[in-house]
């Protein structure tokens, strides 16, 4: 079964960064789709970013040019690099993941994967 585990949340300054982690194991298998959804309180859960075993990466629109999404060559660690932020980042961060190889629906579908991690809160202050 595979488990995610998420860190480094925290509070930032608008314009600031933060660094998401996202820890895998459990499982195996071979490269598969991964990626990151946030929900804030009273919102829709929100897919932020997705990375699919051929590398290829997708993004909300809300996000693109400040948000990088990618992982390690050892494919347990999957990260996302906030840069420039604003307070309507501010959300409960997650990772989600399949074992299929391709992401269907990009960031968009990230929401619906079969595994997902605690989340990771983030609070960007104006």
């Amino acid at each position: 079964q595979m488990q995610l585990v998420e860190s480094g949340g925290g509070s930032v300054q608008a314009g600031g960064s933060l660094r998401l982690s996202c820890t895998k194991s459990g499982y195996t298998g071979g490269d598969h789709c991964m990626g990151w959804f946030r929900q804030a309180p009273g919102k829709e859960r929100e897919g932020v970013a997705s990375l699919d075993r051929y590398s290829t990466t997708t993004y909300a629109d809300s996000v693109k040019g400040r948000f990088t999404i990618s992982k390690d060559r050892a494919q347990t660690t999957l990260y996302l690099q906030m840069n420039d932020l604003k307070p309507e980042d501010s959300a409960i961060y997650y990772c989600a993941a399949e074992v299929r190889g391709f992401c269907l629906g990009g960031s968009a579908g990230v929401p619906e994967l079969p595994y997902r991690g605690q989340g990771t809160q983030v609070t960007v202050s104006s």
